[in-house]
């Protein structure tokens, strides 16, 4: 199940995030989190089955494209579907209000999560 990230997960938020190549060094996650946190075009969402497993990130431009920029699942629960449940979900929240695509990092496995659609 998807929900809003709240500032009490920073911790498990910021480890997900973590897992992506550009969040590695701790200063950036650091900006990063403050931005789903302050920004009102940010929305960061964490999926949850018994734990917090997963994290994605929106970034809304213009109003008209909700652009996927952040997508993270733990190691340990990889290959198990969570990540395309996550843009599933995104995808059905968004849709009706903005184009949703991902950006340069979150492309190839965007577009892997997609393929059955297209």
């Amino acid at each position: 199940m998807l929900i809003r990230y709240k500032k009490n997960q920073e911790k498990i938020a910021m480890g997900l995030l973590s897992f992506m190549p550009e969040e590695k060094d701790v200063k950036k996650l650091q900006q990063t989190i403050k931005e789903y946190e302050t920004n009102p075009d940010w929305h960061l969402y964490l999926w949850k089955e018994e734990d917090i497993i997963g994290a994605i990130g929106i970034r809304v431009e213009d109003d008209i494209n909700a652009v996927v920029q952040h997508i993270s699942v733990n190691p340990s629960h990889r290959n198990s579907g969570i990540g395309k449940k996550m843009v599933n979900e995104i995808n059905n929240m968004y849709k009706s209000k903005y184009a949703v695509c991902p950006d340069d990092k979150t492309q190839q496995f965007y577009n892997k999560c997609t393929d059955f659609e297209q």
